[in-house]
């Protein structure tokens, strides 16, 4: 092995081979100077800090996934029948900067490359360290390969950062397309030395401490890079063309469920997108659904774009008015409402199916944070810690982006005034009560007419159906009239200053 002949290729939130840009050009590098790549993951303070219970048990996954995987493609596409003899993503813990110090102190590295992340704490680490390994002497290039646009190329006519999402879609499409998907490597040479200073997966210790609790996560989802496109394909050939029709449906599954896999990098953009543009060119007269899902890919950008020009996304509201909105102290509502107790069924059905899934249908996550934010008055910031904590799609950017907007506080946020009904939310959205139904069981035998509302329920119907009101199931937290009005009046406050 010549000098300085390792090509660094750092994992982050892309757990992927194909339509990776940053392992193309490791290899690519490897190839043209007779060497080899080191994969590597670093759970570094930056990292750690943005995940939760739930995306740490998908983290632990998806990292055994992608190690499988780079072995699998180090052999040559013949399987390897020992995982454990052949660890080929190295892993480490501690800052990034010095673990990537001792590993080039140590080993013959010449180039490292990675694909860019937009939050603020990623920006500068991975700032100095670009700087740090120029002025060593390596080569280090870093890749566009989890957004189509990135925050810098797309701006409004004056040049600014866009504030509200229509224009901002309407821009990106009038951009250059984004580009076609690349295929994973077809051969890969792997540094099969030693490298000081890496552990094993389980020192990592991402598992669910001190039980698992992950069942749930465990029978919805599968982590990796082959869960995700069998999901991608899945939606694509039996639930896009219901999507446009049904997707505010929590009672109907139309929705792609690739939040998750998007997260963690194991499916990219660009393959969600040109899979979802071949489906509309394929199926002339579903063009509108598809266009429709592509608009949700869109706010994804959105946030990364709302993201990366934030001051903080996550502590400070993006309007300054909000900064002083009379947010109440009321930890038995939030305790709650986290347990899906607040006497409001489909507020109820979805903290529920959160906790035991590890996701909720979006439609769904509207409403309870209506309820949260508005109805109990509890700050947006306690909402989204607990998302952050529980939801296996919980990010930086669109996380605390939607917690905003739901806050009314956020770019392009509903209006604080918007306040959802829950009753008339649940009625026109499981108008049948099936999602209801499946995660609140003890309203099971509750008639339609009442189901969405028990507390209006004559006491002959709740016998029936064996639902005694504070006993069985809550009466609501507080008054769908009380809280419209006590939360109208605290907007006033905040308007009038």
């Amino acid at each position: 092995m010549t000098k300085r002949s390792i090509a660094i290729m750092w994992f982050r939130n892309d757990l992927r081979l194909a339509d990776n840009p940053a392992l193309r050009a490791a290899a690519k590098w490897a190839r043209d100077n007779d060497g080899c790549v080191l994969p590597v993951f670093v759970l570094d303070p930056v990292i750690s800090d943005q995940l939760g219970g739930a995306t740490r048990w998908w983290l632990e996954k998806s990292l055994r996934v992608l190690d499988r995987s780079l072995a699998d493609l180090a052999a040559g596409g013949d399987d390897i029948d020992d995982i454990d003899a052949f660890s080929a993503l190295r892993l480490f813990t501690g800052k990034a900067s010095e673990v990537f110090e001792k590993v080039i102190e140590n080993q013959p590295i010449g180039a490292m490359f990675w694909n860019r992340l937009y939050d603020k704490p990623s920006i500068k680490r991975d700032t100095d360290i670009k700087a740090d390994m120029m002025d060593r002497g390596l080569e280090c290039e870093s890749f566009k390969g989890q957004l189509l646009f990135e925050p810098w190329e797309v701006k409004t006519g004056a040049g600014t950062d866009f504030k509200v999402f229509s224009p901002f879609w309407r821009a990106c499409q009038k951009s250059e397309p984004p580009r076609s998907p690349y295929k994973a490597p077809d051969k890969l040479t792997l540094c099969d030395e030693k490298i000081k200073g890496a552990v094993g997966l389980d020192a990592l210790d991402l598992s669910p401490k001190p039980f698992d609790w992950a069942s749930g996560l465990d029978e919805r989802f599968t982590p990796g890079e082959k869960g995700a496109m069998d999901q991608l394909f899945d939606f694509i050939d039996d639930r896009l063309q219901d999507y446009a029709d049904l997707r505010d449906r929590p009672d109907h599954r139309v929705t792609s469920e690739l939040s998750p896999h998007l997260r963690f990098g194991e499916i990219s953009p660009f393959q969600v997108y040109h899979t979802a543009k071949h489906f509309a060119d394929a199926n002339p007269g579903k063009g509108k659904t598809a266009s429709k899902f592509l608009s949700e890919l869109g706010w994804r950008e959105f946030s990364h774009h709302v993201l990366f020009h934030a001051k903080d996304l996550r502590t400070e509201p993006l309007q300054e008015k909000f900064s002083d909105f009379p947010w109440a102290d009321a930890p038995d509502d939030l305790r709650a409402w986290q347990r899906g107790q607040t006497g409001f069924p489909i507020v109820d059905a979805g903290m529920r199916e959160l906790w035991h899934t590890g996701y909720m249908h979006n439609r769904v996550r509207m409403i309870v944070g209506s309820i949260l934010v508005k109805h109990l008055l509890i700050h947006w910031r306690d909402g989204l810690a607990w998302f952050d904590d529980t939801l296996v799609d919980a990010c930086p950017a669109n996380d605390p982006f939607s917690w905003q907007w739901i806050g009314g506080c956020g770019a392009d946020a509903a209006p604080y005034f918007r306040i959802f009904n829950p009753v008339l939310q649940g009625e026109k959205f499981d108008p049948n009560g099936e999602y209801v139904r499946q995660w609140v069981p003890e309203l099971a035998d509750m008639p339609d007419k009442f189901l969405h509302k028990p507390w209006e329920a004559p006491e002959s119907v709740l016998k029936d159906a064996g639902v005694t009101l504070d006993d069985t199931y809550p009466s609501p937290l507080i008054g769908l009239k009380e809280g419209r009005e006590r939360a109208l009046e605290a907007y006033k406050a905040v308007k009038k200053d």
